[in-house]
């Protein structure tokens, strides 16, 4: 009969637990590089269609143009569009970029005053929707780049067979379609958030401009994002600062919507092109983590809000913004309890 030492058992044990701690480990890995690959294929097919709606609304404006009473060059400059749109569209993955990029520069070259509002409207947000799409096809490429390509990730192969995913370079401008015609003095990209607790209410908070302290506003979580961040990140630090939350940035969904907004503040003129999240948490006291000195002084109350309060607010004369959040609130909490995230649309 073979006995064994307390020594040996203990080693056997530690074994055991270390194999079986690998075993979890790697496991949960590699499912979690598969979501990871899943995020990705859907963030370039997004990107492949927010490509393939510019070329169309690029094919739309060349043929505004090159009506019988257009003079050779825009007649020129249509023609080239045309081939310009048709071939980046028939571009395979790996060549699109530079035909994107092509296409872009004739784009940003037009003369949109010569167009009709509804079309430079059109190419705006079909310009909006490819910078948007591209970013967050970069963002699931980097993310799964940085797992896939950890040492022990390649050690025991986690990644499968699946091909590595690639990043899409393309020129990141506001182009003349996209702008206003107006002197603004800053121009910045803010993540918002539409939080919502277990009655679908939305957090909203209560602030004023400093330049007019006696016309309060409301508005849902978020600002500005700051140099090297993503939208994801800054809407997940936005949400702590302001409310003491914090939250895994894999629950947030959308962005859902983009709102692009001209207004006064502080003496400035701002554009501020806003993206929606939405997530869904218990109701809570908000209790600020970390205020600027702007939130500091001039954010004054907060408020969980049913579409029924929304309106009350906007009959009180305190604004909220975005326009509508009363009738918005119903598509927040389908795209909050979706398994995937929504399609990106322009609102008010």
């Amino acid at each position: 009969m073979i006995s064994f030492s307390a020594t040996t058992i203990l080693v056997l044990v530690l074994i055991v637990a270390l194999l079986v701690s690998i075993g979890v480990w790697a496991y949960s890995t590699a499912n979690r590089l598969d979501r990871l690959h899943v995020r990705s294929d859907q963030a370039r097919h997004a990107l492949e269609a927010a490509l393939s709606r510019r070329a169309v609304v690029a094919r739309t404006v060349a043929i505004s143009m090159a009506g019988p009473a257009s003079d050779p060059v825009t007649a020129e400059q249509a023609k080239q569009l045309v081939a310009l749109a048709g071939r980046a569209e028939l571009a395979n993955w790996y060549t699109r970029e530079t035909a994107e990029n092509q296409l872009a520069a004739a784009l940003s070259a037009l003369d949109i005053t010569q167009l009709r509002p509804q079309l430079v409207a059109e190419l705006a947000d079909a310009e909006a929707r490819v910078l948007i799409a591209r970013r967050f096809h970069n963002d699931a490429v980097r993310d799964t780049l940085a797992l896939r390509t950890r040492r022990s990730v390649q050690l025991l192969h986690l990644g499968g067979t699946a091909p590595l995913p690639t990043y899409f370079e393309i020129s990141e401008r506001v182009t003349a379609a996209a702008t206003t015609g107006l002197d603004v003095d800053t121009v910045r990209t803010s993540a918002r958030v539409v939080l919502l607790d277990d009655q679908d209410r939305v957090l909203l908070m209560r602030g004023h401009d400093p330049k007019t302290p006696d016309v309060p506003f409301w508005f849902t979580v978020g600002g500005g994002i700051e140099p090297g961040e993503t939208l994801r990140t800054a809407a997940v630090r936005e949400l702590w600062e302001e409310t003491g939350l914090a939250l895994d940035s894999s629950l947030l969904r959308g962005p859902l919507w983009r709102r692009v907004a001209v207004f006064p503040f502080n003496g400035e003129l701002i554009r501020s092109e806003e993206l929606f999240f939405v997530t869904r948490t218990k109701s809570f006291t908000p209790l600020a983590a970390n205020q600027t000195a702007w939130e500091r002084h001039c954010v004054t109350d907060n408020k969980w809000c049913t579409p029924a309060d929304i309106a009350a607010l906007d009959d009180l004369g305190e604004t909220v913004y975005p326009f509508h959040l009363d009738q918005l609130l119903a598509e927040a909490a389908t795209a909050a309890g979706a398994p995937t995230d929504p399609e990106v649309r322009s609102i008010r």
